[in-house]
């Protein structure tokens, strides 16, 4: 089995097999001789900010010379990308070794997609021995195929409403699902959530013998700059005074990601008995390998990418635009999922875009090109339409002067046909 056989085959497969529960996964596990239970690391979860907040604690693990394992969802252009050990992707040899010793128990088990990729991701974790996993929630937490880990720290960095149909229709609901993930005498570290919706999280914490370290109360951040380099920010703790902290990715939200990491990575270093290095951790920041987030691909004219896809996602990406980019002409290319608020995320758009270049991307979730244009023609737009990303991305280039913008968001899946794409792009 070649590597594009193996993608269809557990696409093709797997996918069908979604159900949120955790009985599947945990005797899969444990029939692995449970891996999840032996590696120390930090279990995160959160409605935005899940993923740029675990490459960061991999940027500041790598910098103290630990050994790191990153486990994410989605991928950008490569599934391998889900997987990776020291900053590396796992070779496509190293994962049809496990696959191929498991694949028996996959099948009589019927493990979904996400369960197959968790259990891949925490057998090889093991194998290579690495001192610090990090393991990024798929959907909410207490159902989550990740659940079973024995995170040495929890992070839930932030909540807002998505996947209503999965979670609950309200941000206490939906704190509830994240709060699964709290272990037993496990510290757990929250980012800018809302007080009702801490409020549920620290009931389950109390339960659970779980000390909770909160942003704004037992870490602070302040003196936010922004520029194209990236965020710059002071952090301060009880035993932690930084000053001009930047991590280089753009955005006012990655500054309280990254004060959220660096509680939880001073909190694992803590309970590993290691000792923190403030070099080694604002080298670290500088470094942190996390594309598709405010990502800049060229210069003249800028091409920026991001992966924002529900409200949050957009206010962020919308604020972060203004403060960066201020009367700037922007070329916005768009192509969202139908089962987000369309109408308040274009909306939004509207209001920042010279020109709007509509699209579909290939999800099968993705929102059709009329139903996103009418609502821009609403507040006042008249947005141009082409069909395919990569088209909408080449009339966006065509179209803009050097000294403009050209913006392309709406969905991880969007910024991937990008991406996929880039050498013919920006070549």
């Amino acid at each position: 089995m070649n590597y594009k056989e193996f993608l269809e085959y557990i696409y093709q497969r797997h996918s069908g097999n979604v159900k949120l529960g955790l009985d599947r996964i945990e005797k899969i596990l444990e029939a692995m001789d449970n891996p999840n239970k032996k590696l120390k690391g930090i279990h995160v979860a959160g409605t935005n900010g899940k993923g740029s907040t675990s490459a960061m604690c991999e940027a500041m693990g790598l910098a103290h010379n630990l050994s790191t394992g990153l486990n994410t969802s989605p991928h950008l252009v490569d599934y391998r990308e889900r997987i990776r050990v020291n900053g590396e992707n796992i070779t496509f040899g190293n994962l049809m070794e496990i696959y191929q010793n498991w694949g028996d128990l996959f099948e009589q088990k019927e493990a979904s997609f996400f369960e197959i990729t968790t259990a891949l991701a925490f057998k090889y974790f093991l194998n290579k021995q690495v001192d610090l996993a990090i393991m990024e929630v798929g959907l909410g937490g207490r159902l989550d195929g990740t659940n079973p880990f024995l995170s040495t720290v929890s992070i839930i960095n932030s909540i807002s409403m998505d996947h209503p149909k999965s979670l609950g229709d309200t941000i206490e609901k939906i704190a509830f699902e994240k709060a699964g993930i709290i272990k037993q005498n496990t510290p757990v570290v929250l980012g800018k959530i809302k007080e009702s919706a801490a409020e549920v999280i620290k009931k389950v914490a109390a339960e659970k013998s779980a000390p909770v370290f909160e942003l704004g109360k037992d870490f602070h951040i302040k003196n936010i700059r922004l520029d194209r380099n990236g965020t710059t920010f002071d952090y301060e703790s009880a035993d932690l005074n930084l000053k001009d902290i930047t991590v280089n990715l753009l955005g006012k939200h990655q500054a309280y990601n990254c004060a959220v990491a660096i509680s939880a990575f001073n909190l694992f270093m803590k309970r590993t008995s290691r000792s923190l290095d403030e070099d080694k951790l604002r080298a670290g920041l500088r470094n942190v390998n996390w594309p598709g987030r405010m990502q800049i691909l060229q210069n003249n004219p800028t091409v920026i990418i991001d992966g924002a896809h529900n409200e949050e996602g957009i206010d962020a990406l919308v604020h972060n635009i203004k403060q960066i980019f201020p009367n700037t002409k922007i070329h916005f290319v768009l192509a969202i999922l139908r089962d987000k608020n369309l109408e308040k995320i274009i909306k939004q758009i509207c209001e920042i875009s010279y020109k709007l270049y509509i699209s579909k991307n290939h999800s099968t979730r993705a929102a059709e090109i009329e139903e996103q244009a009418e609502i821009a023609k609403t507040y006042g737009t008249d947005p141009i339409l082409i069909p395919d990303v990569v088209e909408a991305t080449k009339a966006a280039l065509k179209n803009a002067k050097p000294d403009e913008l050209v913006f392309i968001s709406g969905s991880l899946y969007t910024i991937s046909e990008v991406l996929a794409e880039k050498k013919e792009l920006f070549s």
